[in-house]
């Protein structure tokens, strides 16, 4: 009986061997890549672990393979939810078998339909033959499951996204006077070139390699197989890391000698990609590796690197990965603040990188005009410029890393002497072009004689004369520092608005990031308000129409130096002018007349600032001023209605953008009271009489009611003060002698206010006086009414802080005296609380002492009777 359970046994066993060799068990991903890369057609059982694989089907694949003796013809079963490849195949019941040849898809069959599959695997393995015989090509197919389910998801995905970006939108529009505005510019920019992912895997040279000193040498192999290595360090290992990182082969019984292994010393990290888009790098480097397994490498690729370089199965000196998804997980582990490699699409535009450049002061002086053509000879767009001049700080600031160097004094005295030129520049690889051009630092005649520096050299000082960033992100430092972000207001006019887009997109590719927009149109009603100010001018009436005749664009550009970069990319006023000085403008491109000129800009910083707020309301802006926060996009709905003279600036004053170049500034509230507004070099505009005016009203103003009001200013915030003492704990006095101080300052404050606007009057007198000599007399009588008007206003003044005076101290007085009260009553029932804790603690102790006693009678009771038994007893 047993010898026959053992025959038993044994021709089980055998059966169980003949399958085992019959299919390939793959249960990892590098498993599967090694099994479709070999010659032959497989089969392939896809199963999952909770039902296995397809066991009905074995004992025909083992009577094919019999009958047919086919050396191409391989058999094997795939678990699914270890094999990353087959994801996709997880979550489903159904039997499925897969058809691989030459590494790619090229039958299917999905249940256990016997006949079906049998013949399916006929047919192919006789293409196989012809492929191999070279009178077919291989046709590669699809599974329609896996196919139906990535359209599925990808319309999914798409729908969900859609969904998002309509949300993201409704989020930036909100209800502004009635009116819809995007708070946000969700645009992509135009000039961002359109890319796509390149290819990459990432390989690791393991610690035996890395001991052997043999990491040289394989990156040379590399390099001289086409490899580009993206990134690389040098790092070891955790025991936590290195199970992390080989958790998908915690089932395995070497998985602890492995994770040992790793840890042992360091490793070198690389990510490589190879050629333009790098679809090839995975199938490349793990047959540039060789087979896991160190015997089978040196018996299957004797060349491989791990062939020469391993010595166990999993000492292997050598790592790749075995998918895409693999490759993006690595990589996300040792490199993770690495973004995905891109590629730029064919035909799209490029991506346009920026560069600072400074024209010195000496060359400024001298060569301006030739050094801007030859920058622009050399392809490159000036998208900001900027004429200043730094003082010996400030150059000493943005040359502080040279600091130490022998030349140091030298260069800020330089920049420092006079107005110096500071540019943008943009084109591709603008920061590695702009130096080459340039040329050396130093001896740059001898060098590099056809360069800037070598060209515009000034020979009493060794200084060159140019500047450039030395990389991109230096570049960008020092474009903030000379362009500081800000923003101004922009429109598009109703003849415009039909080629908004294009405006839009220039506005883009012009490095502008719009922040806030609307699109409303002005009524006749509000247009004539807003435009009152022009109402003599001879051409309201036409402004009024065109201004009423349909929708206008507002927004806020956000970018270094918008204010005169955005004049800059607009043009002259006149279309016609524009066409000839600056042919790329927008004016140029879509004016057709000075009134119908498509577009419109602030013209100063202050007026770009008046305009926002009047036209989108209060913002305040992120830290790098490019968007509003939503805390003033909400407070927005709040502001009143914008201006006409804020619409169209442009037409302010008649003559303001047809005057060269030259930048009017606004009349602001300091101004009014003793200055007139000036231009960027500090001349009188126009409009000055107009600015006198309110000066005049003002002056006008007794300084009686001036004082007066101060004093009632300081009345009101007397209180806050005496809280301010109170909560202090300070005495009735300490407070009295503090608002004394503050009586005292008041006064001081009124005096020196009083006597700075005589000054400012004086000198309004002494202007009159240069005007016309017949008012003198009058304005003198003016002056000495006015005069005697502030002192008896002065007078007053006093006398009422006086009797103020008196008035605080008494209510000082007697909140001292009412605090006192209150501290006496907090003092009583801090007494009483004290009285009432120690009778408590007396009675707990009272009660200590009484359980004391009654458990040492109840231990005497305890002992007497114990010797009463042991007597007995």
């Amino acid at each position: 009986m047993g010898a026959e359970e053992d025959k038993k046994k044994k021709a089980k066993m055998a059966r169980r061997k003949q399958e085992v060799q019959l299919q390939q068990e793959i249960e990892t991903t590098e498993e599967w890549e090694e099994m479709i890369a070999k010659e032959g057609l497989w089969v392939v059982d896809v199963y999952q672990e909770w039902c296995g694989p397809c066991a009905a089907m074995v004992g025909n694949f083992r009577r094919l393979k019999n009958e047919l003796g086919d050396e191409l013809l391989h058999f094997a079963a795939a678990k699914a939810d270890t094999v990353d490849p087959l994801d996709k195949y997880r979550g489903r019941c159904e039997p499925c078998f897969l058809l691989f040849a030459g590494g790619v898809l090229v039958g299917f069959v999905h249940g256990a339909n016997s006949p079906v599959i049998l013949r399916t695997i006929t047919e192919q393995l006789a293409a196989e033959h012809k492929v191999m015989d070279g009178s077919v090509e291989r046709k590669e197919v699809k599974d329609p499951l896996i196919s139906n389910l990535e359209e599925r998801e990808k319309a999914r995905y798409d729908e969900e996204e859609n969904e998002k970006e309509e949300e993201e939108d409704d989020d930036n529009v909100l209800d502004y006077r009635g009116e819809r505005c995007n708070y946000g510019d969700t645009l992509t920019m135009s000039s961002q070139q359109e890319e796509e992912k390149k290819g990459f895997t990432v390989a690791l040279i393991k610690p035996d390699a890395v001991r052997d000193g043999k990491v040289e040498e394989i990156l040379q192999q590399m390099s001289e197989a086409g490899i580009e290595i993206l990134a690389q360090e040098e790092r070891q290992l955790s025991e936590e890391e290195a199970r992390d990182f080989y958790s998908h082969l915690q089932e395995e019984d070497y998985f602890e000698d492995l994770v040992k292994f790793m840890s042992s010393g360091p490793s070198f990290a690389l990510v490589l990609t190879k050629g333009k888009k790098g679809d090839t790098i995975l199938h490349d480097w793990r047959d540039m590796i060789g087979p896991t397994s160190v015997e089978e490498a040196k018996d299957q690729a004797p060349d491989s690197l791990r062939a020469k370089y391993g010595s166990d199965k999993y000492m292997n000196a050598l790592h790749g990965s075995d998918s895409p998804d693999r490759a993006a997980r690595e990589m996300a582990f040792f490199f993770p603040d690495m973004s995905t490699p891109t590629i730029p699409i064919p035909g799209s535009r490029p991506q346009l990188q920026r560069t600072l450049a400074l024209i010195r002061p000496d060359a400024f002086n001298k060569s301006r005009d030739e050094i801007m053509e030859k920058i622009k000879e050399a392809g490159f767009k000036v998208a900001l410029q900027k004429e200043m001049t730094l003082t010996k700080e400030q150059a000493a600031e943005f040359y502080k890393e040279h600091t130490d160097e022998p030349y140091f004094e030298e260069l800020i005295t330089r920049m420092s002497s006079g107005p110096l030129m500071a540019l943008g520049l943009a084109r591709d690889d603008a920061v590695t072009a702009w130096r080459d051009v340039l040329g050396p630092t130093t001896n740059a005649k001898e060098e590099a004689p056809d360069s800037l520096r070598a060209q515009f050299s000034i020979e009493e000082t060794s200084i060159n004369q140019l500047h450039g960033s030395d990389s991109k992100e230096t570049a960008e430092k020092e474009i903030q520092y000379f362009f500081p972000m800000e923003q101004t207001v922009a429109a598009i006019k109703p003849d415009g608005i039909s080629t908004k887009e294009e405006i839009i997109d220039k506005i883009h590719e012009a490095g502008f990031r719009i922040a806030a927009r609307k699109e409303t149109t002005i009524t006749k009603e509000i247009a004539e308000e807003f435009y009152a100010e022009h109402k003599d001018k001879e051409y309201y009436d036409d402004l009024v129409n065109h201004m009423t005749s349909g929708p206008t664009m507002f927004m806020v550009l956000s970018r270094e130096g918008a204010v005169s970069g955005w004049r800059q990319v607009i043009g002259p006023t006149n279309p016609e002018e524009a066409k000839t000085e600056a042919p790329e403008s927008l004016r140029a491109q879509f004016g057709q007349s000075i009134l119908q000129n498509a577009v419109h800009g602030s013209s100063d910083a202050s007026h770009a600032k008046n305009s926002i707020e009047k036209v989108f309301g209060q913002l305040e802006f992120n830290p790098d001023e490019s968007e509003p926060t939503k805390e003033q996009e909400e407070t927005a709905v709040e502001e009143t209605q914008a201006e006409a003279s804020d619409v169209a600036p442009e037409l302010r004053q008649e003559g303001t953008e047809e005057e060269s170049g030259e930048t009017k500034q606004e009349t602001s509230q300091d101004n009014t009271e003793g200055g007139t507004a000036q231009g960027e070099d500090g001349e009188k505009k126009d409009g000055e009489d107009e600015a006198a005016k309110p000066e005049g009203e003002e002056a006008a103003k007794p300084e009686g009611e001036e004082a007066q009001a101060q004093s009632e200013q300081t009345e009101s915030e007397k209180p806050k003060d005496e809280g301010k003492a109170e909560a202090k704990g300070e005495s009735g006095e300490e407070a009295q002698a503090n608002q004394e101080t503050t009586e005292s300052q008041a006064k001081t404050d009124e005096e020196g206010g009083t006597e700075q606007k005589s000054e400012d009057r004086a000198a309004s007198v002494a202007k009159g006086e240069d005007k016309t000599n017949d008012n003198k007399g009058e304005d003198a009588k003016g002056e000495e009414a006015k005069e005697g008007d502030a002192k008896d206003g002065e007078s007053k003044g006093e006398d009422k802080a006086e009797e103020q005076k008196e008035e605080d101290a008494s209510k000082a007085t007697e909140e001292s005296e009412k605090k006192e009260e209150e501290t006496k009553d907090e003092t009583k029932k801090d007494e009483d609380t004290k009285e009432e804790d120690a009778k408590k603690d007396e009675e707990t102790k009272k009660d200590e002492e009484t359980k004391n006693d009654d458990e040492t009678k109840t231990e005497q009771k305890e002992e007497t009777k114990t010797e009463e038994q042991q007597a007995a007893s």
